[in-house]
């Protein structure tokens, strides 16, 4: 690419962010391609993480839903979850702090093991995740206890998500009713956030210049990665159309029509700076 008169060398690859939903998987199908690109990340023995806004899950109990369902194997550690960088959040912001956690396993775990006391007696935060179960005590719980002086922070901004019956609440539906009820905004730590892209860096002590997000929403998957100082590609087989890029103010590094497209860039580990959408 030329940069200011010069040319300059493309910046080489050494790690890999990607989305699971709608990027690997398409509910709990497999999208073609998916497999070959993590086995080949697998045994090039290159860094990589899969991220997901879903707090439901721990990253065990992620790695065996997508091993059973679509046959594709991510390790257990290459999976990072907004629940786990909340989690994190919380105990760079206040170790050793109280909650008030209204979610389910993936984001109970995650605050239990930074060592946080989960209870509805004064604590320092009001955690919102994804749940399939809300409940209109814990929903009231959570307001009084905001009233009272909890911060209020999220796991993602989702207003809704896929099931099988059709779409479901998420968590930024929920968020929006607190929020109503309290007049208090939470602070949301998933995607768009670029917070959850460096907590990933972070994890695996991999740098901005030398990483790409894979995701298939340009609103939270590539602004995030974009506003993180990542290259991003944008697959074709998610939330966001080819022809709807050219609505945004921004564009990803790269579009493609899916994640097979990408799986012969592992091997070059170089990925130009400025590719045009085909």
């Amino acid at each position: 690419m030329v940069d200011n008169g010069s040319v300059t060398e493309p910046r080489p690859v050494r790690t890999w962010l990607t989305d699971m939903d709608g990027v690997l998987v398409r509910e709990e199908d497999p999208i073609p391609g998916a497999k070959e690109f993590i086995a080949a990340l697998r045994e090039a023995q290159i860094p990589f993480l899969v991220l997901t806004n879903n707090s439901i899950f721990t990253p065990r109990d992620l790695r065996v839903r997508l091993l059973r369902s679509s046959g594709i194997d991510v390790p257990e550690e290459s999976i990072w979850t907004s629940a786990l960088a909340t989690a994190q959040f919380l105990d760079d912001q206040r170790p050793g702090g109280s909650a008030y956690v209204v979610g389910e396993t993936g984001l109970t775990a995650a605050v239990h093991d930074i060592g946080y006391v989960m209870t509805d007696q004064d604590p320092d935060y009001v955690v919102l995740g994804e749940t399939r179960t809300y409940s209109f005590e814990a929903i009231t719980r959570a307001i009084r206890l905001i009233n009272n002086g909890a911060r209020f922070i999220a796991t993602n901004p989702d207003a809704s998500g896929p099931s099988a019956q059709g779409m479901l609440p998420a968590t930024g539906s929920v968020a929006a009713l607190i929020s109503t009820a309290t007049g208090r905004q939470p602070y949301f730590i998933g995607k768009p956030n670029p917070l959850m892209m460096r907590s990933a860096l972070n994890r695996l002590e991999a740098h901005s210049e030398t990483t790409v997000m894979i995701g298939d929403r340009m609103d939270t998957d590539i602004i995030s990665g974009l506003e993180a100082g990542l290259r991003t590609i944008l697959v074709a087989t998610g939330a966001t159309e080819r022809h709807q890029v050219a609505d945004f103010p921004y564009r990803p590094t790269m579009v493609v029509d899916s994640i097979a497209d990408v799986v012969p860039m592992v091997g070059q580990m170089q990925l130009p700076d400025d590719v045009p959408d085909n």
